[in-house]
């Protein structure tokens, strides 16, 4: 059996809510509804934690800093986060996943992998399961989700992205390799701007340019994650669902286009940072003992400090405190600074939910996409 018969026997759904946080506040306070929203940050300070789509009208995105969304649009309303509302209502959306499969991966949430492959509801269609699975979210919870349904998990990924907001886009095993030929380059997972730049200058804009080029000289050129590269190219990801997997840590950085030198810069920035990775934290729920300082300065040369503490951080503030006093050990910095970045690790584990056994289906039946 060729590989991708191996892999066109799963049937897998990768379903995104559309403009999460924004849209619980919008469903929950109908004065928002139709408005461009910002959840998190300041006219001020902080970052978008998630814009509505009538704020990414204006080109604001998650992770901008306030003081930009509100240049680009002068209207936006900021909402501050309710994690425990999202929290919930990612729970609501769970509970619906786990009627059609036990398989469920959450990436975050307002996101997951669903392995459909086996028929537990007796649908006979992939497609068919993601159309219900939707709309079971809409008229349960108010809210919209977008699917994107294929043999593995990277098509899924990309698919479900197609045809936002409230969509659906299906990738069936014989259309794999042209819908990967026609993808962008900056659609592959992980290639971010430099390295579409990068890319670029290789004469790299498409799926079908990665495919023509051999592994060895992906591995020139963008080493370790040559073989994911060449692998996406033809269609290929051989990934599992796992409903049982852990991270190990959540953080973030960021690179500035000016180094920084004066203590209250550096200060400022590290609290930008830790708003945005208490945001992820938040985000999967997630509890920490480790937090760790990465630094690099102007000369490239890096380092990183590490504390631990007891019990796991719960709050920002405690973990904001943690940060700052790793920061402050270094101070005052001799050159300047490029890159901060901060990782929470010591995850105490989340409690998943367990599938009902009763929903449980003997002789389950495969789906057809």
């Amino acid at each position: 059996m060729t590989e991708l018969a191996e892999h066109a026997l799963r049937k897998i759904i990768h379903v995104d809510m559309d403009a999460f946080y924004a849209s619980v506040e919008q469903r929950d306070n109908p004065s928002l509804r139709g408005k461009p929203v910002a959840v998190g940050g300041s006219a001020r300070r902080g970052v978008v934690a998630a814009a509505s789509y009538e704020a990414r009208v204006f080109g604001v995105r998650s992770a901008m800093p306030g003081i930009t969304a509100r240049r680009q649009c002068p209207e936006i309303i900021f909402v501050r986060p309710r994690f425990d509302v999202y929290r919930a209502v990612s729970q609501q959306v769970r509970e619906i996943f786990h009627r059609y499969t036990s398989l469920v991966e959450p990436l975050s949430l307002d996101e997951a992998y669903l392995d459909v492959t086996d028929d537990r509801m007796q649908i006979g269609s992939a497609t068919h399961t993601a159309q219900r699975i939707r709309r079971e979210i809409r008229e349960e919870l108010g809210l919209t989700a977008s699917a994107g349904v294929s043999y593995n998990k990277f098509l899924a990924k990309v698919a479900s992205d197609q045809n936002k907001p409230d969509g659906l886009c299906v990738v069936r095993p014989e259309e794999g390799a042209a819908f990967v030929a026609a993808l962008p380059a900056r659609r592959f997972y992980g290639v971010g701007p430099k390295t579409a730049k990068r890319m670029a200058s290789l004469g790299i804009h498409s799926g079908a340019d990665l495919r023509a080029r051999s592994l060895a000289f992906l591995q020139q050129h963008f080493g370790n994650a040559a073989l994911y590269l060449h692998r996406a190219s033809r269609g290929e990801d051989d990934r599992e669902v796992r409903p049982d997997r852990e991270r190990k840590s959540i953080g973030g950085e960021r690179t500035y286009s000016e180094d920084l030198v004066h203590d209250d810069a550096l200060r400022a920035a590290l609290d930008d940072i830790v708003d945005l990775v208490w945001r992820r934290i938040e985000g999967h729920g997630a509890r920490g003992r480790t937090v760790t300082l990465k630094v690099k300065f102007a000369d490239f040369r890096q380092i990183t400090r590490t504390s631990s503490v007891r019990p796991a951080l719960s709050r920002r503030a405690d973990f904001a405190r943690v940060a700052m006093a790793l920061l402050e050990a270094l101070l005052p910095v001799h050159q300047g600074v490029r890159l901060l970045g901060l990782t929470l690790s010591s995850l105490v584990p989340r409690q998943r939910p367990v599938p009902d056994p009763a929903q449980a289906e003997t002789g389950q039946q495969s789906l057809d996409f």
